[in-house]
């Protein structure tokens, strides 16, 4: 499962983060979620509530905010856009599970809808990023 070591990571920047900013506790994480991305939600909480205990600054305990960023992809030859949500309906549960692990793969299982190519890129909802962090200095 790849939700304990994003969750990790994320615990990890939090922290060395208010360390610099010399926050004695840290009240909430803002995370951002790209579509993409896949993530069982409910696994990533809990992993991120479960690594977040033994930490200094220490974490209060429901801190963690997640927001999804919808999916957009762009197509370099006739410049269309669509979203991931439109393609993923058509997809089979082994290249959806491939997405999840490695969104990169969607460059191998999706074309435009309007023109067939198979040149796009992701221009929104990829990834797992740390938006913010609010705490008590």
């Amino acid at each position: 499962m790849h939700e304990w070591a994003l969750a990790e990571s994320i615990v990890m920047a939090a922290v060395e983060e208010a360390t610099k900013e010399k926050l004695k506790t840290i009240t909430q994480v803002t995370v951002c979620i790209g579509e993409l991305q896949q993530i069982e939600k409910e696994i990533f909480l809990f992993a991120l509530n479960e690594l977040r205990k033994s930490q200094k600054p220490p974490i209060k305990k429901d801190a963690f905010v997640l927001r999804t960023e919808k999916s957009t992809l762009t197509c370099h030859t006739c410049g269309n856009t669509w979203k991931f949500t439109e393609m993923k309906k058509k997809l089979n549960i082994t290249d959806s599970e491939s997405i999840h692990f490695i969104p990169e793969v969607v460059f191998v299982h999706t074309r435009c809808p309007r023109c067939g190519s198979p040149d796009f890129e992701i221009t929104k909802g990829r990834g797992v990023i740390l938006s913010s962090i609010k705490g008590v200095r």
